[in-house]
């Protein structure tokens, strides 16, 4: 008898795991970036995340050199326990050329609020990082998505590498600009927007799946003081380290704005990639100023208005672009992630 019954359970269970709904796949992706203390925040949140598979890291200039952004991307998978996840370089310079805008008076020297860790012990990827974004969109088409936390110049590159590259990627959420609201370079422009404003109007008018998250929205998520404290009293696995990197940041954000605590720029836009249900979005074609005393501006037609005459947004697609978020939602799923043991 207790063999029948042994029997009939293993068909029983044979049945419902072939009815079972399936596991999701892990989402492929690839984060372009210039670490950056925010940008090391995301990274890491991304790393506890089950649900991305990280192919790997792409860097560009910004926050540090291109070269330093490098370094600190290798550390970061180190202290991530990934040191063999590919970490491609990107360009030196913008696509005009010239010397890059480094923000190392918000980020510090190092690029990482002056903690000075050591070098990392892996190298970086033998392809460059526009190379390695073509690669991996090729040999994956529709399945990757890449998370932009920087200037566009590599992304730029590679679809001018790859005239497929934009209808290949799954989708891009980009950290840049500012909708409609000043921006933090100066009154017209957003710093990744600034960075390269050639690459983001390449990148803006490619066709690709885009989302793309202003500092009109990252501005209205901060941690506070207290926010701090309590994460570095949690047990979060790099609670530590992160919030030794973020005592240069918070002194800045005084300095600057006023703000006692820190605007969570690259973890919201993260956000976007791994709960876009927190926000609300318009769609419109996005077009960038690439001369004059506002380059940089992003401006978006939100198709209120049949214009007469052809214009230069005109026979562009249109891109997503964040309207609202849920902050609360947002706050309460960034704590989840970095103070996750």
């Amino acid at each position: 008898m207790n063999a029948f019954v042994d029997k009939f359970h293993a068909q029983d269970d044979g049945f419902l795991a072939a009815y079972a709904p399936a596991k999701a796949m892990p989402q492929k992706l690839i984060i372009d970036t210039d670490p950056g203390i925010d940008d090391s925040m995301a990274i890491l949140m991304a790393f506890q995340s089950p649900e991305l598979e990280i192919l790997g890291l792409t860097t560009i200039f910004g926050n540090v050199t291109t070269k330093n952004a490098t370094r600190n991307a290798l550390l970061l998978c180190e202290i991530a326990g990934c040191p063999g996840l590919p970490v491609a370089e990107g360009s030196p310079e913008p696509l005009k050329g010239g010397e890059p805008r480094v923000a190392d008076f918000v980020h510090g020297s190092d690029g990482l609020g002056n903690i000075f860790l050591p070098s990392p012990t892996a190298k970086k990827f033998e392809k460059t990082a526009s190379e390695f974004l073509v690669d991996k969109v090729s040999e994956y088409p529709g399945e990757v998505s890449i998370l932009a936390l920087g200037p566009l110049t590599n992304l730029a590159l590679a679809i001018k590498r790859d005239s497929s590259f934009a209808s290949k990627v799954k989708k891009i959420v980009v950290l840049g600009g500012a909708f409609f609201a000043l921006g933090n370079v100066n009154p017209a422009a957003e710093a990744n927007i600034y960075g390269d404003p050639e690459a983001a109007d390449v990148v803006f008018t490619s066709g690709a799946n885009i989302a793309v998250v202003g500092i009109n929205i990252t501005t209205q998520v901060k941690f506070t003081d207290d926010d701090l404290l309590e994460l570095r009293q949690s047990k979060g696995k790099y609670a530590q380290i992160l919030c030794d990197m973020c005592k240069f940041y918070r002194d800045w954000h005084v300095k600057s704005d006023g703000v006692y605590g820190i605007f969570l720029h690259d973890p919201v836009s993260f956000m976007a990639l791994v709960r876009p249900d927190l926000f609300t979005y318009k769609k419109g074609v996005v077009r960038v100023e690439t001369q004059g005393i506002s380059v940089g501006h992003t401006l978006m037609d939100q198709g209120l208005k049949q214009w007469n005459a052809s214009n230069p947004w005109t026979g562009y697609s249109p891109i997503e672009v964040a309207w609202t978020v849920d902050v609360d939602e947002v706050l309460n799923y960034v704590r989840k992630l970095l103070m996750k043991p």
